[in-house]
């Protein structure tokens, strides 16, 4: 290859790395912030701030907290979606859990490190997704006076799950049960038992608690229903954490049974409680693309501006 040939490949090579440089370096970034200057594009593309009295209070698009220093949930606040984002809708955590439909058995907590009034988890609990289920639904349905109950869950917000131990047949499946155990009901202490299980007999070998340390996944798995009925009154968004943690908005199902309580703490009626749910109502993208949506910062700023809490 003559000199003359390398020297005329390698200018054409600089002469597209400069251009490219300018074109997608500086001409498109440029573009698009020129598009997005443009009115009705401009508050999206800083992020869809909304805000009150002339200062920001967050954005239409990423959800937020509304409880108090300990987490409790302020009454007078429409509640978002469970968040598994950092410790709750945390930006730069975003994320799911991970756990999957097949996470029905806790980690069971070392009773010796139990501290009374502390996290369980600081003594190594890790709750399955069906008892993070349970356990939402049964705090909502305190919350806001409904029947928290679900399938599959006991009473006190526990996955209902047996350990069903004793001689399999070819489909793998416990023919002649010999030990039965409440997996996610752990007994008290090591050798003590609970004052209750939440099912006391199947077929006819009497359920225990289970004893920390003890292997029970030599046993059958098997989730007990329960009498729940099939439809819980506490819609599934307000017992499941979005993929992203950052979910602005709840079905119009979890913001309606919230009414009430929102009204209440207000002092106003239900119907302009669900007025202000109303107003910031979104149907479907395109009309077919997911689900109607409530935005919760909106709802709860449109409370605050036309019916501000009396202190």
């Amino acid at each position: 290859m003559h000199l003359s040939n390398v020297v005329r490949q390698h200018w054409a090579a600089l002469r597209a790395l400069l251009a490219l440089t300018v074109i997608t370096g500086f001409i498109y970034p440029l573009l698009v912030w020129g598009i997005a200057l443009l009115p009705g594009l401009h508050a999206k593309a800083q992020g869809s701030i909304l805000s009150a009295s002339g200062k920001p209070v967050g954005s239409k698009l990423i959800g937020q907290l509304f409880t108090d220093k300990d987490g409790n949930p302020l009454r007078q606040y429409l509640q978002s979606r469970p968040s598994a984002a950092g410790a709750g809708y945390d930006p730069t955590a975003s994320g799911a859990t991970n756990l999957g439909p097949e996470s029905i058995v806790d980690t069971p907590a070392d009773p010796t490190k139990l501290v009374p009034g502390t996290d369980p988890s600081t003594a190594g609990f890790k709750p399955s997704l069906l008892t993070q289920v349970c356990s939402r639904s049964i705090a909502i349905g305190k919350l806001e006076n409904v029947d928290g109950s679900r399938p599959f869950c006991t009473g006190d917000g526990t996955g209902a799950v047996l350990s069903v131990i004793g001689p399999r047949n070819r489909s793998g499946n416990v023919t002649h049960p010999t030990q039965v155990v409440s997996v996610n009901q752990p007994c008290a202490k090591p050798g003590s038992t609970p004052a209750a299980v939440f099912q006391q007999i199947f077929e006819g070998v009497r359920v225990t608690c289970a004893q920390y340390g003890q292997d029970y996944s030599i046993g059958q798995i098997v989730p007990i229903r329960g009498s729940a009925p099939d439809q819980s009154s506490v819609p599934a968004d307000a017992v499941t954490a979005s993929g992203s943690g950052l979910d602005p908005d709840i079905s119009p199902a979890y913001a309606e049974i919230q009414v009430a309580r929102v009204a209440s703490a207000r002092g106003i009626s239900v119907g302009q409680v669900r007025d202000a749910v109303r107003h910031n109502q979104h149907g479907r993208l395109f009309g077919f693309v997911g689900e109607p949506v409530v935005n919760v910062l909106a709802v709860n700023m449109e409370l605050d501006r036309n019916f501000p809490v009396k202190s």
